[in-house]
């Protein structure tokens, strides 16, 4: 197995990056958030839920998230100064 290129993230990360992005909390039930972002010329509408539960999310939550989001990965990592300046450090480190 190789090693992750991109670092976990928290669920208040995941919510700073989805705000940078244009998402706003459409409801809440329990622990799980919902953040919507309306269709604008490059994208269709999206919908992500964030379980707010977790410490840390890893690869299989990570990529679910960023495929409702209908980002990319490296737009979505690089959405705030804190999560890309995580991904530096990690590729400094591997």
């Amino acid at each position: 197995m190789g090693t992750r290129r991109y670092p976990p993230l928290t669920p208040s990360e995941v919510v700073a990056i989805l705000r940078a992005l244009g998402f706003s909390l459409k409801r809440q039930d329990g622990s799980h958030a919902q953040y919507e972002r309306g269709a604008d010329g490059l994208r269709e509408r999206a919908l992500v839920t964030v379980d707010m539960a977790v410490t840390e999310f890893w690869e299989e939550l990570m990529r679910s998230m960023i495929r409702q989001s209908r980002f990319s990965r490296e737009e979505f990592y690089g959405a705030t100064k804190q999560t890309a300046k995580k991904i530096q450090l990690k590729k400094k480190s591997s």
